[in-house]
């Protein structure tokens, strides 16, 4: 009997012990013939030439079952316990979702891999040789059309090659990786490249590959696996000459840089290079205060919504331009967060983007931390001087579309051919569209409105630019190895992923708006391996999808039919309760209807079905950067409170009393609270994505002066809902609801913990008290523990002085202040 030996290999990926007792299972018996029950056996471990764990198993299969088809995976255990099922990757099909990997038995013998991420297999990484030494440095690219790939060095003086070579100073041969004879799409440097044989070396090397695509043209692409990108500027050369220096370069484009992920700058700020530098354990020993424990429950945190580049209110270079704020700005408004009494901090994307003087939705590079920002180590150290003070901190990352000028990075990667453009979804041939072609050389056209030649197969999504193409696992997994990466590396808690629902609803094809339903399909498949894949490296992990589908399997478990999200945003809560956009009638637009003045009937009763249906799992806001000045016809929470009069005198009065009220109901909801930077003071200024800059508003400045009363009643409403266990549970009851009177009163209880919230949106006070009568009031003493319009918070103080009011029968009485709320405690 001849036997066909099959080597396995499951890599992981990331450095450190992760998990443990890894076996091999595989649709094979004992004997080595094919079985429907699947057989098991242990895994050794090892460290890959990556530095990185890895486990490996050798089964010797009959050799007369060659020809057969076989599927493996690993059970292995890890953070989130014992047997757990270690291949994220679902299988190549649309209408399944299983979870295993197969090959064809041909021998005479065979090599299994699997990746559970690429981080150090794809890009600029470190090669440990057999027999120890310094480690090699080893280059990698996905680029399955190209015919040729090289490796070129670029000048730091520059940092830019430009399309006609200019700047590279080396190049080094890549070859097509083979596994089993057949390639993997994938191009390497050789183990034994002469001139490669030091890692440190090459450290901080600026780099690009050089591409000769499936048509013979040359370009320059950047490495989308790269963790720096040297360019801090605005700068884009568009492929010609380049004579500046990095400063004034757009990172986008700008040559990438090798970068030892196993250190840290030991400084905070310290120029490029950087010459002081701690290993990654001894950077993060210590950084966690005991006495500050982080959030690790979703359903604890009050999220601070922060963009970065926002911050700095003031700062201008020497002509009197404004700068904008980062990372430095951000550490140093930490412990005004932490005494502002937040827990969390969610950071809009810092993953290299267009221009750091925008929001940061359009990636160009996933692995990559905003160098004009402060760049990777200073993200690292804003994330451990989070966690020293007790805040998460969640990350803004962006999957839905790449950066819009991608042509150094996504864009044609390495074919010219529309079809073979290996990032983005296109469906079919340009040949598949010649109404839509010919409408592009219409002459009687808008040329803004024309399509551009070979786009119509293109698919859209509602966002702003065209879909990923997530039926390739390599895309799926640059997405998901981004991911791993900052969780595992730069200790990240969590992330809120940008408009889920154009990865898994919205997509349609571009010439005809036909529905993509594999487009559709396929985004499902890459928002369950993403979420698997983090759940299985750290379950703490807090994962939050921008969805605006209803669908009720967005934060259901993978495993029955979900996509895996702990939460979602829950925008309509926002459009009943403040309503600034251009939403309909069938939203209550509570805050934006009292901002006329008058007295109204409001759709409360719109409102509280938001208000319950919050529970369901999802984070909820009165204000975010979408609708704090960006969305049509929206404002800033103050200034929509009195339909933008001018905040002086009485005005503001009113104005930051029904700033309290919004912010005290959804601090008070079921929902994860949030709310954006500067709401907390009384920002009023719009924010909108390409003029912040010129509407910064300094944050000390207004809590020191108009704003110090707002901060004080942030501060202490945020504090009751941490310290009060009842406030955070996902029950609410309604107890009563009236349109045409404005009053609102529910009940938030766990166990033997009650509170009832009596809040009015009218311009006037119930002061002689306002009876409700609802059996659901439990019968008791009930004290007074909070008032919106309390003195120290800029109100007149009316209210129940702390008083104890009694409930029989279902019956309680309150004085409620005009646009305030009072909270009163069962005794």
């Amino acid at each position: 009997m001849s036997w066909i030996p099959v080597h396995f290999t499951y890599h992981v990926g990331l450095k450190g012990g992760i998990f443990r007792n890894v076996r091999l299972v595989g649709s094979w018996d004992a004997n080595g013939s094919h079985s429907d029950q699947w057989t098991g056996v242990p895994m050794r471990e090892e460290l890959s030439d990556s530095g990185c764990p890895c486990f490996r198993a050798t089964v010797n299969l009959k050799g007369d079952q060659s020809g057969w088809t076989f599927g493996w995976g690993v059970l292995l255990d890890g953070p989130g316990g014992a047997n757990r099922w270690g291949i994220t990757t679902e299988v190549h099909d649309r209408n399944s979702s299983e979870r295993f990997r197969k090959f064809q038995l041909k021998g005479p013998e065979q090599i299994q891999e699997y990746y559970l991420t690429h981080c150090r297999s794809l890009g600029a990484n470190k090669l440990h040789r057999p027999g120890g030494g310094e480690p090699a440095v080893r280059f990698a690219v996905w680029a399955p059309n190209a015919i040729n790939v090289e490796i070129v060095r670029g000048d730091a003086a520059t940092g830019y090659i430009d399309d006609n070579g200019t700047g590279a100073l080396a190049a080094f041969p890549m070859h097509k990786e083979m596994v089993d004879g057949t390639w993997t799409g994938i191009w390497r440097t050789d183990d034994a490249s002469k001139g490669l044989e030091s890692f440190a070396q090459f450290d901080h090397t600026p780099y690009m590959f050089r591409i000769t695509k499936d048509d013979d043209t040359v370009c320059y692409r950047t490495d989308l696996y790269s963790r720096c990108q040297i360019g801090s500027g605005k700068k884009n050369p568009e492929g010609n000459r380049y004579e500046g220096s990095p400063t004034g370069l757009a990172g986008s484009v700008s040559c990438s840089v090798v970068v030892d992920p196993e250190r840290v700058t030991e400084l905070f700020d310290e120029p490029f290079p950087q010459k002081r530098w701690l290993d990654a354990d001894e950077f993060w020993k210590n950084e966690f205060d005991p006495l500050r424990p982080v959030p690790t429950r979703i359903d604890d945190m009050v999220i601070y919504e922060m963009h970065v580049p926002g911050l700095g209110c003031g700062k201008t270079d020497a002509a009197g331009e404004p700068f904008t704020g980062d990372l430095k700005d951000a550490v140093q408004m930490l412990d005004y967060l932490v005494d502002l009494g937040v827990n969390a901090v969610e950071v809009l994307p810092m993953n290299e983007f267009e221009g750091w003087a925008a929001w940061g939705y359009a990636t160009s590079h996933y692995f990559a931390v905003e160098y004009a920002g402060g760049g990777r180590d200073q993200f690292k150290h804003f994330v451990r001087e989070c966690h020293r003070r007790g805040l998460a901190v969640l990350l803004d990352v962006v999957y839905n579309h790449y950066a819009h000028n991608a042509e150094r990075a996504e864009w044609m990667y390495d074919s010219n051919r529309h079809e073979k453009n290996i990032y983005y979804w296109y469906e079919g041939i340009p040949s598949d569209y010649p109404d839509y072609e010919h409408a592009a050389g219409d002459p009687t056209l808008d040329p803004r409105k024309r399509p551009a030649s070979g786009h119509g197969g293109y698919v859209d999504n509602m966002s702003t630019g065209y879909a990923p193409r997530f039926c390739e696992e390599m895309v799926r997994k640059m997405f998901i190895s981004s991911a791993a990466a900052l969780v595992h590396e730069f200790h990240v808690d969590g992330f809120r992923v940008d408009q889920t629902t154009s990865i898994h609803s919205y997509a349609v094809v571009h010439a005809n708006g036909r529905a993509a339903d594999d487009a559709r399909i396929f985004g499902a498949k890459f928002l369950r391996e993403l979420t698997r894949t983090l759940k299985l490296i750290k379950p703490t992990v807090m994962l939050i999808a921008e969805d605006h589908s209803g669908w009720s399997a967005v934060t259901e478990p993978p495993d029955k039919g979900g996509l895996g999200f702990d939460a979602y945003w829950y925008a309509d809560f926002y459009h009943h309760l403040i309503g600034d956009t251009d939403k309909g009638s069938d939203y209550a637009k509570l805050i934006k209807t009292c901002g006329f003045g008058d007295d109204r009937p409001l759709a409360i009763d719109y409102f509280v079905g938001a208000l319950r249906h919050a529970g369901n799992r999802t984070v909820v806001y009165h204000e975010s950067h979408d609708e704090a000045g960006n969305a049509k016809f929206s404002g800033r929470t103050i200034a929509v409170a009195v339909n933008r009069a001018t905040l002086s005198g009485e005005t503001r009065r009113w104005a930051e009393a029904r700033c309290r009220l919004a912010c005290g109901l959804n601090m008070l909801s079921p929902g994860v609270p949030m709310f954006f930077m500067g709401e907390e003071v009384g920002f009023q200024k719009d924010y909108p994505y390409d003029l912040f800059l010129s509407q910064r508003e300094d944050f000390l400045r207004e809590r020191g002066g108009n704003g110090a009363n707002l901060f004080r009643f942030y501060q202490d409403i945020i504090k009751l809902r941490r310290r009060k266990p009842a406030l955070r549970t996902a029950e609410l009851v309604p107890l009563h609801v009236r349109n045409d009177n404005r009053v609102l009163v529910f009940r938030r209880s766990l166990e033997n913990e009650h509170f009832v919230v009596f809040a009015s949106f009218n311009n006037f006070a119930f002061a002689d008290g306002y009876r409700v009568n609802e059996a659901e009031i439990p019968d008791g003493a009930w004290r007074e523990i909070f008032n919106s319009d309390a003195a120290v918070y800029g109100g007149s103080n009316v209210g129940n002085g702390g008083m104890v009011r009694q409930s029989r029968y279902g019956s309680m009485d309150a004085v409620i202040p005009a646009n305030g709320f009072v909270v009163f405690e069962r005794l």
